[in-house]
């Protein structure tokens, strides 16, 4: 970039206000309902052909497989082609919002549908469900996401758009994951349950998408013109985009390693924890550890903008997220997790841990669209469709890599699965502690190291913002001007 300093953004611009209270609410509530209604088919979808249809593991296995595979490789092309079109409106992604969601909802009614057909029909109807599902909701994500990016031009106010529909996006996936919950009530009023789950595949696919419209309220406040290039140059403008692919390394980095050994196992190598005043089973102590270690962080994401602020921008709290997490993890090793004083105090430091990790995809999103401002300065591309296609991709990679370093791991300590978790051999029993605490903390050292090499500075996004202001104005001008001749 040139050392020559920038215009700035006439202070009128400056100071105009592009997301209304009302749109950013709706904007929040449509994540919220997309979140409620993928929370339920990402979660449950292949439990309930195994163990409620009874395909056996070996079949769900392979449409496991089929699926992650197309997840996989569906999300940049969908991505290049957002970034590609345009609609009549002139709009690049909130037509989007309105066409997929009936969609999505009622495929994702039909992979629950109660019918009674024989397992290869069945397994037919699911898979070819569920591959239209995903394709529909790619595009979906990417647009829900891209909003934030052409939400506005200024990077601050795309930091507060960020921060409130993470939020709705977490609220959803936490309702969806109160299925079991709701499943237990239904079932013991008397459904059985295979209606229980054609019926949350109505109220919660179905309905969790048609609430996931409201969205559509939400403006787009950034114009480019369409681009003409091909579906692999879209793809490879990614290549300057270096912010981008250094979250994305780094995230890579980071949730491999949160999960060597499923956290559910170590939960479940004991029948019952005893924390002084209770006997509580391993179950409950999963419920227990998820939302008392969650909950402070959960409160925290109100207030992340502004922590951001303090400590110096998105990248500082990202990095400190990451050496906050190291620190507590390590000593919660030495503390340990058998008595009832160590279980409390394990409890309260990964707490601590999780205050500013639980704003780290806020701070992903803020950064990922600044840098598509960077793209569109050094390009003249508006990239929001290929950009947030990758957070997709890296889950979807990362969870594939993650199945087979489980595999190696539990083979390798000689983890038997036709057992019980609290009645494996002595060589699982020692490591499962210090692989649960301490394999996490490799990843996020590793996340530190990469992401300390991410851009974040303020002045320089100023600048850029003001000469794009200049731009797009410049384009503005030119086409009232042909207008007018």
């Amino acid at each position: 970039m040139s050392s020559e300093p920038a215009r700035e953004i006439p202070a009128q611009a400056a100071d105009k206000k592009y997301v209304r209270t009302g749109r950013l609410i709706s904007y929040a509530v449509g994540l919220a309902g997309q979140n409620i209604s993928y929370g339920y088919i990402g979660s449950w979808l292949f439990y309930y052909l195994e163990y409620v249809r009874g395909i056996s593991p070996k079949l769900s296995g392979i449409i496991t497989g089929v699926s992650r595979i197309w997840d996989s490789i569906n999300d940049p092309i969908v991505g290049a082609m957002v970034d590609k079109h345009r609609f009549r409106s002139g709009e690049k992604l909130r037509p989007i919002l309105m066409i997929t969601p009936p969609i999505i909802g009622l495929l994702s009614v039909a992979m629950f549908l109660p019918l009674n057909i024989g397992n290869g029909a069945f397994i037919a109807l699911v898979c070819a469900a569920y591959l239209l599902w995903d394709l529909f909701y790619s595009f979906q994500d990417v647009a829900l996401w891209g909003m934030v990016a052409v939400s506005s031009p200024h990077s601050e106010e795309r930091s507060r758009v960020s921060q409130w529909v993470s939020i709705g996006a977490g609220a959803g996936a936490t309702l969806a994951g109160l299925f079991p919950t709701f499943r237990s009530a239904v079932e013991g009023a008397g459904m059985n349950t295979v209606m229980v789950f054609a019926l949350f595949g109505v109220v919660f696919g179905l309905g969790g998408e048609l609430i996931s419209m409201v969205a559509y309220r939400m403006k787009e406040a950034v114009e480019t013109e369409q681009s003409k290039e091909s579906l692999f140059e879209a793809i490879f403008v990614l290549r300057h985009n270096r912010t981008l692919l250094l979250i994305s390394l780094a995230r890579y980095c980071k949730d491999v390693f949160n999960t060597i050994i499923p956290w559910v196992y170590f939960f479940e190598s004991r029948e019952v924890y005893d924390v002084g005043f209770a006997q509580i089973g391993y179950g409950n102590m999963q419920v227990f550890y998820t939302f008392l270690t969650g909950a402070v962080g959960a409160v925290a994401m109100l207030f992340a903008t502004k922590i951001a602020d303090k400590m110096g921008g998105m990248k500082r709290l990202l990095i400190i997220a990451q050496v906050s997490n190291i620190i507590c993890r390590v000593i919660s090793y030495f503390v340990g997790f058998n008595t009832p004083a160590q279980i409390i105090t394990t409890m309260v430091l990964i707490s601590i841990a999780t205050v500013p990790i639980n704003s780290m995809d806020i701070a992903h999103r803020a950064l990922t669209a600044d840098s598509i401002d960077y793209v569109e300065y050094k390009t003249g591309k508006r990239t929001e469709g290929i950009s947030f296609s990758m957070q997709n991709f890296i889950s979807k990679l990362s969870s594939a890599t993650v199945q087979i370093i489980n595999g190696f791991v539990l083979s390798m300590l000689g983890h038997d699965s036709s057992r019980k978790n609290f009645d494996q051999n002595p060589t699982y029993m020692k490591w499962q502690w210090p692989i649960f605490m301490l394999g996490p903390v490799i990843g996020a050292v590793l996340y530190t190291v990469i992401i300390s090499f991410v851009r974040d500075d303020k002045e320089e996004k100023r600048k850029i913002e003001a000469e794009l202001f200049e731009r797009r104005k410049a384009v503005e001008n030119k086409e009232a001007q042909l207008n007018a001749d």
